[in-house]
C-alpha cells in the first residue's frame, strides 16, 4: 500500500498497516487519509519477495547526498569498478535515479536493453563480475524524459529489488538521486528487513552543498540507516602545469570534515578535481584503470578500502 501514498506519512502516523490507519484523529487532514482507510491491511507481500531476493546479496551500500551535482553517480560507478577489480568479487550497481539515469553512460552501456528470463530480469553486464540495472535501459531513446509521479517511481524501485536476478553478490551499490524524497523513502523501506549495510554520503566542500548534506545525514539517523561515512568530492584542484593547488569550491565553514565532526559521523576522505574523471565517465571507462597513478585514484582507493573494511566488519 505504501506505493500508493501521495505524501510521506506524518510523524504521528498510527502506521499505514494499522487497523486505525486513516481513521484515527492523527489522520485528519493527511493527504493519504482516504488511501489508508480503504487499502487492505497487513504486511506487503512484495517485501517478502524482496527479502528472499536479497538473501544472496551480502552487502548493500547506498550512495546518497542531499545536493545534486556533487558526483554521486561518478562515485558509485568508480566504487563499483574498484570492487570488481578483484575477479573473485561479484558486484552489482543499481541506479534508482529514475528521472536522471546517468549510470548506463558512465558504465559504457548505452543502448543496452534488459532481457527477461525464467529467473527474472537479467541485469546488463559490464564484465563477468559487474552487473548493472537502471531505468535508462527501459527507455527507447537516451534523451527521453521520465515523467513519473511518486507511486510509479516507487513501483519500479520495488520491481528492481524483487524481480532482478542478481545471482550471488558480494556488494550491491545503489546510486540514488539528490534529496530525501520518494526514492529514498522507498529504498529504505523495502530494504528495512534485508540488512542494509549503510550509506556513503557524498558532498562537495562549499557550504551551499553542506547545508543539504546535513539534512541527508539527519534523514539517515531518523530512518535508521547506518552511516558508513562522508566523502568530500571535488576537493581542491592541482594544476598539471605548475602543481599548485587551488580551492575551486572554497570550504568556508570547514568543509565536510568539520561537518562530520560536528554531526558525529565518520569522515572517509577527499577526492580532488581531475578533468580526466569527467572524461572517463563520458567514455564509459574506469578512471581507476585508465589513470592508476593519479592523486585522485590514490584517494579513491583509500576511501574504498575504508568502506570495505566498515561493511565487512559489521
Amino acid at each position: 500500500m505504501s506505493d500508493q501514498l501521495v505524501a510521506p506519512p506524518p510523524e504521528n502516523c498510527p502506521g499505514t498497516q494499522s487497523e486505525m490507519s486513516g481513521k484515527s484523529a492523527a489522520c485528519a487532514g493527511c493527504p493519504n487519509q482516504q488511501i489508508c482507510a480503504t487499502a487492505p491491511k497487513g504486511p506487503d507481500p512484495d517485501i517478502v519477495e524482496i527479502e528472499e531476493r536479497m538473501k544472496t546479496v551480502k552487502n548493500k551500500i547506498l550512495v546518497l547526498s542531499g545536493k545534486g551535482g556533487v558526483g554521486k553517480s561518478t562515485f558509485s560507478s568508480q566504487l563499483s569498478f574498484a570492487l570488481s577489480m578483484d575477479e573473485k568479487v561479484e558486484v552489482g550497481l543499481l541506479d534508482i535515479d529514475i528521472c536522471g539515469p546517468s549510470i548506463p553512460k558512465i558504465m559504457g552501456l548505452e543502448g543496452e536493453n534488459i532481457h527477461i528470463s525464467g529467473q527474472g530480469w537479467d541485469p546488463v553486464y559490464v564484465q563477468d563480475n559487474l552487473a548493472v540495472m537502471s531505468v535508462g535501459f527501459l527507455l527507447d531513446k537516451e534523451e527521453d524524459a521520465v515523467i513519473w509521479r511518486g507511486p510509479k517511481k516507487n513501483g519500479i524501485i520495488k520491481q528492481f529489488l524483487k524481480d532482478v536476478y542478481w545471482n550471488d553478490l558480494d556488494y550491491l551499490v545503489i546510486d540514488t538521486p539528490p534529496g530525501t524524497s520518494d526514492e529514498h523513502l522507498s529504498i529504505v523501506q523495502y530494504l528495512k528487513t534485508s540488512n542494509l549495510s549503510g550509506a556513503v554520503i557524498v558532498t562537495s566542500p562549499q557550504d551551499v552543498a553542506l547545508i543539504d548534506v546535513r539534512k541527508e545525514i539527519n534523514f539517515c539517523k531518523k530512518v535508521g540507516v547506518p552511516i558508513i561515512g562522508v566523502v568530500e568530492n571535488m576537493s581542491g584542484f592541482v594544476c598539471p602545469k605548475c602543481n599548485k593547488e587551488s580551492q575551486i569550491f572554497i570550504p568556508t565553514t570547514g568543509g565536510a570534515e568539520k561537518m562530520s565532526q560536528d554531526m558525529n559521523v565518520p569522515f572517509l576522505g577527499r577526492i580532488p578535481i581531475d578533468p580526466l574523471i569527467a572524461r572517463s565517465c563520458d567514455e564509459g571507462k574506469s578512471y581507476l584503470i585508465t589513470h592508476p597513478n593519479s592523486e585522485a585514484t590514490k584517494q579513491y582507493n583509500l576511501i574504498f578500502n575504508k568502506i570495505k573494511e566498515t561493511v565487512n566488519n559489521k
